[in-house]
């Protein structure tokens, strides 16, 4: 039986880097791991691969776009789409980025394992390989980063060809005739902006009456109005009782109205964690509800030596806090403060405009009932936008009425993703809005929208 200090199973942002960080703090790490490519869902099908698509389907979208183009002096004659060569360019982004996590467990002498890994007590777990062989390999610390994986409705059957998930929606051999996605989420309205652009119809579902529910509403209220400029449609309030195929194509059921038909049907309603299979009855950790592994403030399941990060527990399931999950997991069981601010996990749409949250929204401050100022600027009064002619959008800076402390800030504008950096870090270090008013900003510069809105919780915003 092999032996480790460490054991981790998954290795996707959470495993991976739980797995560099312990080596380079002196860990025996072993990684198990199904999937021939290291990386998990985020690097292999999800993030990775959505944003190379994302950024493709732009430039084809702006070359398509003579109105603009035109305002820059440029004039294209004829502009054809090679699907094929697109899902080419994604496909080596994703390899690229495979292979980067393939030479960093090299680098930092991880064991990976190739198999299913199953939990059987007293820190063993076995490794079922695809060809049936069982490993059984042994430590003093096994963390579960086994991740999650798409959601369904009641009625709702995936069948990969036409009612697809995420996955699917990544490799689409031609551009759907119609696209209906359910779910105004990250996910539904990131791969619905990039099958849009490709010359798509696209019409999204979405239960609730807003689109993407649990962001800030201004934000989404005007994402809404700008996604319907890029054509595309929406119903909302609107409950999907089921979906299937149908003479080559397929049928959304709706409980009020009449069936939608379409060519493809992506499901976009969220996601699960995957804790079936792991074991987790045979040494008796404890799930929530939901399924989630539950775990102390220190990742610590009640079961001794097991451990759990990512989307297998309790918060936002992005792989961005799955990697601070590993890295302060690691830290404590080194002996070290391992640490995370799960107020100050920033959430990105990356569609164009992007958009971009971190900390509390409007309605939330009302709901608990704190006082807060809020400063608006557009991206219209930039410099830098005019010049980039991406005006959409705005900056939205919350901050608290009597000390003026940064409690959220949230973005809708061309590279908002990049741009809620700033906010973060100043949340982290106790900034109020003076501060970041005060901050240089170079110019020009986007950041400057987030520097004038900071100025505009005091009502004292330069350029407006």
């Amino acid at each position: 039986m092999a032996q480790h200090d460490l054991i981790i199973i998954g290795a996707g942002p959470g495993g991976y880097v739980a797995a560099i960080r312990a080596a380079q703090l002196g860990f025996n790490v072993a990684s198990v791991e199904m999937e021939e490519q290291l990386g998990g869902t985020c690097v292999r099908v999800g993030c990775i691969p959505s944003k190379a698509l994302l950024e493709s389907s732009e430039k084809y979208a702006e070359l398509l776009d003579d109105k603009s183009l035109g305002k820059h002096g440029l004039k294209v004659k004829k502009v054809e789409l090679d699907l094929q060569a697109m899902l080419a360019q994604k496909d080596a982004v994703v390899k690229a980025n495979t292979d980067g996590v393939n030479f960093l467990y090299r680098k930092n002498n991880i064991e990976r394992y190739r198999g299913r890994g199953e939990l059987l007590g007293s820190g063993k777990v076995a490794v079922h390989s695809q060809d049936g062989e069982r490993t059984e390999l042994q430590a003093r610390h096994i963390i579960i980063a086994t991740g999650s994986s798409v959601a369904t409705l009641p009625g709702v059957e995936l069948d990969g060809e036409r009612i697809i998930s995420s996955t699917e929606a990544l490799s689409l051999q031609e551009v759907p005739e119609h696209l209906v996605v359910i779910g105004a989420g990250y996910i539904g309205l990131e791969l619905g902006s990039v099958w849009a652009r490709l010359g798509a119809r696209v019409t999204v579902l979405e239960y609730m009456d807003r689109i993407l529910p649990g962001m800030d509403a201004e934000l989404a209220r005007e994402a809404l109005k700008v996604f319907k400029r890029q054509g595309i449609e929406f119903r909302l309030g609107a409950r999907v009782t089921g979906a299937s195929s149908r003479d080559g194509g397929a049928v959304v059921e709706l409980e009020e109205g009449e069936p939608i038909e379409a060519s493809h049907v992506l499901m976009a309603v969220g996601r699960k964690p995957n804790t079936e299979g792991l074991g987790l009855d045979n040494v008796g950790v404890e799930t929530d509800e939901r399924g989630r592994v539950k775990v102390d403030d220190r990742y610590a399941t009640n079961v001794e030596g097991v451990y759990a990060i990512g989307d297998v527990i309790e918060g936002p399931m992005l792989a961005h806090k799955a990697q601070e999950d590993g890295v302060a997991l690691a830290e404590i069981l080194a002996g070290h403060a391992g640490h995370v601010d799960y107020g100050l996990v920033p959430g990105i749409v990356y569609t164009e405009p992007e958009i971009a949250t971190v900390g509390k929204s409007e309605e939330q401050l009302k709901e608990e009932g704190i006082p807060y100022k809020k400063g608006n600027f557009p991206f219209q009064a930039v410099g830098r936008a005019r010049a980039m002619d991406r005006t959409d959008g705005k900056v939205k800076v919350l901050a608290h009425a009597e000390t003026d402390r940064v409690l959220g800030v949230h973005i809708i504008g061309t590279r908002a993703g990049d741009l809620i950096a700033e906010a973060v870090a100043a949340m982290t270090f106790g900034a109020s809005s003076e501060d970041m008013g005060r901050t240089i900003h170079a110019h020009p510069t986007l950041a400057e929208a987030v520097k004038e809105a900071a100025l505009a919780v005091a009502g004292d915003p330069i350029h407006m």
